[in-house]
């Protein structure tokens, strides 16, 4: 049986200024799926995502949402996004890890209403599966690189998300905490069965980690997640040149 198609991207351009950041984009992205996203700086990567976020507006082209035009799209509780954290967390600011997640939950059909038992309930519940339930009560700058990323999976996570976005999210942490955050993925996509998709400049590693990848640069897709592991290879080769010894897993 086909697995759902979960977001649709038709013709998408999107221009900044005078300049066209991302033209022609087609991606369709299903249930089940781990994507990583790879391509140089400036390639249009995290664009992209912002795009199907509904942080940015596209220029030209149509996104897909569950269905729905974005334009029509309200289920926001369905997406979790985990931004880069060096750009959007201040390490001083005054909350706690329980605040931080909890301030993420939506008022939606199926969540809890915030500031409510259920809500409390809900925070430690997501805690417990990235392992920080005991760090609960701790301000957030007081945690390791590695203990900060997994409280922003857990807020994340809050609102039960069918798919998950992920935009450089190891950046900023060391060797250990990177290989127990891979292990946390692998458990939502796998065992939890929530759908991926990971903008990474690691190479070497994501291409072992991931089940599909996009290839991106200078705005264009230069490989879709139906490539085949030949084409991945080539155009990956041709994009980062052709020293890169890469492993490219068959799923």
């Amino acid at each position: 049986m086909n697995a759902e198609r979960l977001i649709s991207i038709s013709n998408l351009d999107f221009q900044y200024g005078k300049d066209l950041v991302l033209t022609n984009i087609n991606l369709d992205i299903h249930e089940g799926d781990y994507i990583g996203i790879v391509g140089p700086n400036g390639s249009g990567k995290s664009t992209l995502v912002k795009l199907i976020l509904g942080i940015l507006k596209p220029s030209g082209g149509c996104i897909e949402l569950f269905g729905k035009d974005i334009k029509d799209f309200n289920d926001w509780e369905r997406i979790g996004y985990v931004r880069q954290k060096a750009t959007s967390f201040n390490p001083g600011f005054p909350a706690t890890v329980e605040e931080v997640v909890g301030a993420n939950l939506y008022s939606g059909r199926s969540t809890p209403k915030p500031g409510t038992k259920k809500a409390r309930e809900r925070v430690n519940e997501v805690l417990s599966i990235v392992n920080m339930e005991k760090f609960g009560k701790r301000l957030i700058g007081n945690l390791s690189g590695g203990q900060q990323q997994r409280v922003f999976i857990a807020r994340a996570l809050i609102n039960s998300p069918q798919i998950l976005f992920l935009d450089e999210p190891t950046v900023g942490i060391d060797a250990d905490s990177q290989r127990d955050f891979y292990q946390l993925l692998e458990i939502f996509n796998q065992e939890m069965r929530i759908t991926i998709v990971m903008v990474s400049h690691d190479i070497g590693v994501i291409t072992q980690k991931v089940g599909r990848i996009v290839c991106m640069g200078d705005g264009k897709l230069l490989c879709h997640p139906n490539s085949s592991r030949s084409e991945i290879s080539s155009m990956l080769k041709k994009v980062y040149g052709n020293t890169m010894d890469l492993l490219i897993h068959d799923h």
